[in-house]
């Protein structure tokens, strides 16, 4: 017997035949001896219609008011996944984020988990039940109901599993696991058996949308073993997310492409060549809540550098308008900026212990004319910022560069 935290999202439980489905699905588990803890979102659509209804009352929703709304979405689906597991004869109960007593700070829309309260599950556990809880929020020391911002009911799903001390938690999607790179683009892209967390954070931040980032870092840092599942298909081994590399395991040089389309890149030129001049221009865009990627500063000449950063594109404007603010102070002689722009990063631990992988990744580039603007690396990734309508291009052709499509050796 096993104990097992599955996580369904929001098209898993769009409808009341999905909703039905996943009850069926969560009886097989039960049936087979094991405990099971299912969180789950809002049915799909829900949110926006939520967040909708709010801005049609105040243009900018007030946080605390908004996250009391929002909620409502996922009580509504708990409910009725309670209610379908008791009409298949199973005993099921149903918790909100605040009756678990998911605590977390105050700040609303994107609340940080700080501890769980698991007593309550663990009793319903023991007495046989199926407990169902829901996903993305949880509540202040205040009372104030909280929500963990979007992709939230994924980090709630690890963090219940990681105090539980789940046997696995399983993420369930509407994709059968983490692929080689998006198959919409790549048709031949390969569906991975196993990667490891190192990996998965990078292409989560890289713009994989399979996991929400805060989700990968709670797993990682809590040693939970997750595995991701289409919702659609039954029977898929989908991918085990590791915690760390095997000798034994199927290994490739690189496991995967990501890429983001929402890049935009700003160029600060003529800017006095001293120290702190990073400081004065990503302190105010630091400060100004803006998250800034990317960063390059070109070597000095005649006393001034060009200082270039990447942002995402819907804080463009915003860094824009920041910098239009202290350009003087800076003595910046232009600040410019682009929107095209996209960027394309290859993944893998395998890049420790071989060389030459930067090298091939850019040949293959310059062998299609795509130009490099900006070149960022770890240890296991290199990311490239292109020119965007180079970005499907690109990705084909590092993809098939790499061998990707073919099944990894083991070693």
């Amino acid at each position: 017997m096993a104990l097992i935290v599955q996580k369904y999202g929001g098209t898993s439980v769009g409808s009341v035949e999905r909703i039905k489905d996943v009850a069926q699905r969560v009886a097989k588990f039960k049936m087979l001896g094991h405990q099971v803890v299912v969180v789950v979102s809002a049915m799909s659509g829900e949110t926006n219609r939520l967040i909708a209804l709010a801005r049609e009352i105040q243009q900018s929703p007030d946080p605390r008011e908004l996250d009391v709304l929002v909620s409502t979405g996922e009580q509504v689906t708990i409910a009725l996944l309670s209610m379908a597991l008791k009409d298949l004869g199973l005993r099921a109960k149903s918790y909100t984020g605040a009756q678990v007593r998911i605590l977390t700070d105050d700040a609303f829309t994107k609340a940080r988990i700080l501890g769980i309260d698991e007593e309550r599950i663990r009793a319903d556990l023991e007495a046989g039940r199926v407990v169902v809880v829901a996903g993305f929020q949880g509540v202040d020391e205040r009372g104030n109901i909280t929500t963990l911002g979007r992709g939230g009911s994924d980090t709630t799903g690890v963090a219940l599993a990681a105090a539980l001390h789940a046997d696995e938690c399983q993420i369930y999607t509407d994709v059968d696991g983490v692929y080689t790179t998006d198959p919409r683009i790549v048709p031949e892209a390969r569906r991975l058996k196993t990667v490891t967390f190192e990996e998965m954070l990078e292409m989560a931040s890289l713009g994989s949308k399979v996991l929400q980032i805060r989700s990968v870092e709670f797993a990682g840092k809590y040693k939970v073993k997750l595995r991701v599942l289409s919702s659609f298909e039954e029977g898929g081994e989908g991918t085990l997310i590791t915690f760390e590399e095997d000798d034994k395991m199927e290994q490739a040089v690189i496991s995967g492409i990501a890429f983001n389309r929402d890049e935009a890149k700003i160029t600060v030129q003529g800017v006095p060549d001293r120290p702190g001049i990073a400081y004065q221009i990503l302190g105010p865009i630091a400060e100004g809540n803006v998250d800034v990627d990317m960063i390059i500063q070109n070597v000095g000449a005649d006393g001034t550098t060009d200082f270039t950063f990447t942002v995402h594109r819907n804080e463009y404007q915003r860094a824009l308008d920041i910098l239009a603010r202290v350009e003087a102070q800076i003595g910046a002689r232009k600040v410019s900026g682009d929107t095209r722009i996209c960027k394309v990063s290859v993944v893998g631990v395998g890049m420790r212990s071989h060389v030459g992988i930067a090298s091939s990744m850019f040949r293959t580039l310059a062998d299609e004319g795509i130009n490099i603007q900006m070149i960022s690396t770890s240890e296991i990734k290199i990311s490239v910022v292109l020119d965007e309508k180079y970005l499907e291009l690109a990705v084909r052709i590092l993809h098939k560069a790499f061998k990707l499509e073919e099944e990894p050796q083991a070693v």
